[in-house]
């Protein structure tokens, strides 16, 4: 845990050195001439720089470089753009224009190179035509990133990396989870890989920016993506540490948890919201697991600890919660829970095993395992055992039925001569058998109750026999 706060602390430290270089703006009236933007009425922004819903002029004056790196125009945001430098076109995203019909959406993310020859000396101006009328939603802050940076900027790929690390690790642990649900049937491990495979979409969502220049339009579904997904997470954290430590209010507590995570819909900005959902679920989380301390239960120390250390981290470098601790954290949490739930099931397998020694002396009773545990089912109520892959369904008398961990051939051999193999998928009990009957080109063997089976061609010459030895025995 300590390498995982000092990792966080160093790239926390980093951040600076990431950060936008920010222009003065002032927003123009402003046409397209033959030569350049034509400006009028050139007035200071006042906030943010919101073309949504309309076609915005601004200009920067800035300063030519003082050394020969190259440069370029870095524009991120909802809307389409066009960049002119000293009345020189450096290129267009889209098509920027007064009317939703006119425009053409642009990528979110822009790059206008700068040659050389387009600098002067001293000042330079600098005109950018936006517009944005495809948003989806509306944004507080709908441009991201309106500035000059050396060319090609450096990417984040430490940070990319270790964000498809940790989509890895949740996917994995997804998968495992899973598995474990598949075998043993357990609430818990069906809620531990929805939480993983949740944060693991989380993470690729939040990476679509470095992997794919999308269209504007698509960032308000990315946006509502990350937010839901983290909401989920949130829904699902409560749900599993009040199902362990506090069961008898679990119920309570996620409709609690549905009702304040969803409420952080309503705050302003997508980063916050997001950030407040994670908190909103760990600081609820957090009263189950104060409960399970209170109470004793096993694993809620720690479970209560790594909530708060969580919270903590969320608290102090909150800019880096959505970005990059979540995913860590998350792994953090189930590849622990994960390693516990494969103990814990390998000492279950040991004492299944122990009991099916002791049960196999029974001649009378067939000894099933099953995902619930071990169960021994008299063979005269089996009517018929159907294989089913890796399994065979025992159909008993009285309409239930019995899975059994164990392969038709396998089982063929442990049962009495009463049982007689009719298909390749089924073995049937004769002391149940009423009648065999023709059913158009095919013949199918009828039970006490229950439905028909089918009988193959090859084996009715040895289930008539059987049929005919049994019944002279009956009358005997």
């Amino acid at each position: 845990m300590w390498r995982l706060l000092l990792l966080t602390l160093c790239l926390t430290g980093l951040a600076p050195l990431a950060q936008a270089q920010t222009l003065s703006w002032q927003a123009c009236q402003g046409v397209a001439g033959p030569s350049g933007p034509v400006l009028s009425d050139c007035r200071p922004v006042q906030g943010v720089v919101d073309p949504q819903g309309r076609e915005l002029w601004i200009r920067a004056t800035i300063k030519a470089p003082d050394d020969s790196r190259a440069r370029a125009v870095y524009v991120s945001g909802a809307a389409s753009s066009e960049v002119w430098l000293n009345s020189r076109q450096l290129g267009s995203n889209g098509r920027p224009a007064q009317t939703a019909q006119d425009e053409v959406p642009g990528r979110y993310q822009a790059i206008f190179p700068v040659r050389e020859t387009a600098w002067r000396p001293g000042a330079n101006d600098l005109v950018l035509r936006l517009s944005s009328f495809h948003g989806g939603l509306r944004f507080d802050g709908p441009m991201t990133a309106l500035v000059v940076r050396p060319f090609p900027y450096p990417q984040r790929t430490a940070l990319l990396a270790i964000t498809f690390v940790a989509a890895g690790t949740l996917l994995a642990a997804a998968f495992g989870f899973g598995v474990i649900h598949a075998m043993r049937r357990t609430g818990s491990s069906l809620v531990l890989a929805a939480m993983a495979g949740v944060a693991a979409l989380q993470a690729i969502v939040e990476s679509l920016r470095a992997l794919f220049n999308y269209p504007y339009p698509l960032h308000a579904w990315r946006m509502s993506a990350i937010w839901g997904l983290a909401a989920a997470f949130a829904v699902l954290l409560v749900s599993y540490v009040a199902a362990r430590y506090w069961p008898k209010a679990s119920r309570l507590m996620i409709g609690v948890a549905l009702i304040v995570i969803s409420a952080t819909a309503l705050a302003p900005g997508f980063d916050v919201k997001t950030v407040l959902a994670l908190m909103t679920g760990v600081i609820l989380a957090s009263v189950p697991a104060a409960i399970g301390v209170r109470d004793r239960r096993p694993g809620a120390r720690p479970t209560l600890a790594y909530l708060a250390f969580f919270l903590a981290l969320a608290i102090g470098f909150p800019q880096w919660l959505a970005d990059l601790s979540f995913f860590l954290l998350a792994a953090g949490l189930v590849l622990p829970l994960l390693m516990v739930e494969v103990v814990r099931l390998g000492r279950d397998d040991r004492g299944r095993e122990a009991a099916l020694t002791e049960a196999v002396s029974l001649p009378d009773r067939l000894t099933v395992a099953s995902a619930r545990g071990v169960e021994l089912a008299p063979l005269a109520e089996i009517l018929a055992v159907v294989g089913a892959d890796d399994y065979v369904e025992l159909r008993m008398v009285g309409g239930r039925s019995l899975l059994h961990a164990a392969r038709l051939e396998g089982l063929q051999s442990q049962l009495p001569p009463g049982f007689l193999r009719i298909h390749r998928s089924v073995i049937a009990n004769l002391a149940h058998v009423q009648r065999l009957e023709r059913d158009g080109t095919s013949w199918r063997l009828h039970f006490s109750e229950g439905p028909p089976l089918p009988v193959s061609r090859s084996r009715q010459p040895a289930l008539r026999e059987a049929l005919e030895i049994s019944s002279i025995a009956r009358s005997v």
